[in-house]
């Protein structure tokens, strides 16, 4: 679905944020792209929306060139973004003028998701809140029942009862072959929905991995004292102790730590000299 081979781009005037980055990513997941502030996480995205052109490289989504623009590519991708606007129409207006561009649009499926979201047909978009406007386009992005769905940032904005909601729907409603590329500095509201993780630094996918080769590399724990603990690969002070990375053993696998992780592969961790080799 997703093909990037030595990606050039720069904004005008700007040094090149993306320098010969390559990705491929073609079997169906919910995936989780991470980055620091600044990374290019938005700007990738865009990138694979056609709404930036890359000076360089190759860059192929569902078999097209994004930039192109083609109907057969865009009715086949959806992106939530972080900003975004509606007209003044109400919901069931917007959905009659908009969904047959998506040749797969479930009207059932977006029945559903709007009755779990409690937004009423009827309302103007415009008149709900934040919140209420993100929940509405998060609910057409998953009816249009694209190959590709990009979310950048989908729980900014939503509070917590609307996050916990936001991973019911999601998980419920995507297919096994989609593919959902889930941007988001909010780690801990995705950590339990995701399939993979990829981080993005200094212009590199620098982290590609599934949650399934993260517990059988790695294990997270929190411990009162680093004083039994042989090997530790990656440790923070935390409250009561450290939280710490240490390769996986013998022992059951843990919970992934995301965060941990991400400060980790950030701080320049070389996590795989350290792991023992998958069980």
């Amino acid at each position: 679905m997703i093909g990037i081979q030595n990606l050039t781009f720069h904004y005008k005037k700007q040094p090149a944020l993306f320098a010969g980055l390559s990705f491929q990513q073609e079997d169906p997941s919910i995936t989780g792209l991470l980055g620091k502030n600044g990374a290019g996480k938005s700007t990738l995205l865009k990138l694979m929306a056609g709404l930036l052109e890359p000076q360089l490289g190759q860059l192929i989504i569902n078999g097209f060139k994004p930039f192109d623009r083609l109907p057969d590519f865009l009715e086949d991708l959806f992106m939530v973004p972080e900003e975004f606007s509606f007209p003044s129409v109400t919901i069931d207006c917007y959905v009659k003028a908009t969904a047959a561009l998506y040749p797969n649009f479930g009207y059932e499926k977006l029945d559903n998701i709007l009755l779990e979201f409690e937004l009423n047909r009827k309302k103007y978009i415009n008149s709900l809140s934040h919140g209420q406007r993100k929940k509405f386009l998060i609910a057409f992005a998953l009816a249009t029942n694209c190959r590709l769905l990009i979310l950048d940032e989908p729980t900014n904005g939503l509070d917590i009862p609307s996050k916990s909601l936001f991973r019911k729907v999601l998980v419920t409603s995507v297919t096994e072959e989609q593919l959902v590329l889930i941007s988001t500095h909010q780690v801990k509201d995705i950590e339990t929905i995701i399939d993979k993780i990829v981080m993005l630094d200094e212009g590199k996918i620098v982290f590609n991995e599934s949650m399934t080769g993260i517990t059988q590399k790695w294990q997270f724990k929190k411990v009162a004292s680093l004083s039994e603990i042989e090997n530790p690969i990656y440790r923070e002070k935390c409250p009561g102790g450290f939280r710490i990375i240490c390769p996986a053993g013998d022992e059951d696998e843990s919970d992934i730590d995301i965060e941990l992780l991400f400060n980790a592969i950030v701080n320049h961790v070389n996590l795989n000299s350290f792991s023992h080799a998958t069980k």
